[in-house]
């Protein structure tokens, strides 16, 4: 148990009301264990509690009920020694747009009581990590948004934090620059590095995260790794096919039931899901069910979190 860096056990939130009547349970009594140098993502959709849990785990939201344990302490008690070894990255960017790139790092540091001899050299290092060398003298409110994002990671590694919690680090970015986020927070789990992050993208669940845990309304309905998690909960390959507009899909889905394990009715197309999407297209038009266009797909963590979550927008 050395290795288990967060430790949580029927961990509850409750959100006190306003003007009285019953607190919003954000968090049901949640348990998981996250162990040193994983990447640990929490998906969910808007609302389920990732967001909540992480300020938990930070060490800046109480917990209402169960236990939760971060780097062997307890957040209700050590709060200020658990937040002075993490890291954190917010999904809003916090960086001083007045002071230069050099000069939010080196400010930064002075929080954490660091020497200044010692916070110019990890300045010096984060800023060749996070590719802003060149950047160094310049305003941050002069910088891209991929390099704003950076430099707020870089900002967060600081006090060399032994975790690292992320709250949708790619949010808004170009493919260009979270690919090259993506690289940075591979080096630092190579690192030994622990992060923990929440994500809207599953291409970047995939990418990075070692485990995952599904969140909504609050509770843990899977985890596992992201390929344990399609093997649980889809087939090996998924089957899109579209219609003409006025053949209405209900009655060809009709049509096409039992071809695959299931089958789900979107407003603008079916899917068909099975292990071998080829047989599966072949066996619709073998029923005469011709569709306008046919896509045969290997299944992702996109369709296991709207499995588990729904197609239901949530605001």
């Amino acid at each position: 148990m050395d290795d288990v860096l967060i430790e949580a056990e029927g961990l509850r939130k409750v959100h006190a009301p306003r003007g009285g009547g019953e607190g919003f349970e954000a968090v049901a009594g949640i348990g998981f264990r996250v162990r040193r140098g994983e990447a640990f993502g929490f998906l969910g959709p808007n609302g389920a509690g990732k967001s909540t849990t992480m300020r938990m785990i930070a060490a800046v939201s109480p917990v209402s009920g169960g236990t939760l344990r971060v780097l062997g302490m307890d957040p209700a008690v050590d709060g200020a020694g658990i937040r002075a070894r993490l890291g954190s990255v917010p999904q809003d960017d916090t960086l001083d747009t007045e002071l230069t790139v050099r000069e939010n790092l080196l400010v930064y540091g002075r929080y954490f009581g660091l020497p200044r001899a010692e916070i110019r050299a990890r300045t010096a290092r984060l800023l060749d990590f996070a590719r802003l060398a060149d950047k160094a003298d310049e305003q941050v409110e002069a910088l891209s948004g991929g390099m704003r994002r950076r430099l707020t990671i870089a900002r967060s590694l600081i006090n060399e934090p032994e975790i690292l919690l992320l709250d949708e680090p790619t949010t808004g970015l170009d493919p260009q620059a979270r690919h090259l986020l993506w690289e940075r927070l591979f080096r630092l789990k190579q690192q030994g590095v622990t992060l923990l992050l929440t994500t809207h993208y599953m291409d970047e669940a995939e990418q990075l995260c070692d485990r995952i845990v599904v969140m909504d309304h609050g509770r843990i309905v899977a985890e596992g790794s992201p390929r344990e998690l399609i093997e649980a909960h889809c087939t090996r390959e998924v089957l899109e096919l579209r219609f003409a507009p006025d053949r209405p899909l209900d009655g060809l889905a009709a049509e096409v039931a039992g071809i695959g394990e299931r089958t789900e009715v979107l407003p603008d197309r079916l899917l068909v899901y099975a292990d071998d999407g080829e047989a599966a297209l072949k066996a619709v038009h073998g029923a005469g069910v011709g569709p306008q266009t046919a896509l045969v797909r290997r299944a992702g963590l996109e369709d296991v979190f709207l499995t588990l979550t729904g197609r239901t927008l949530v605001d």
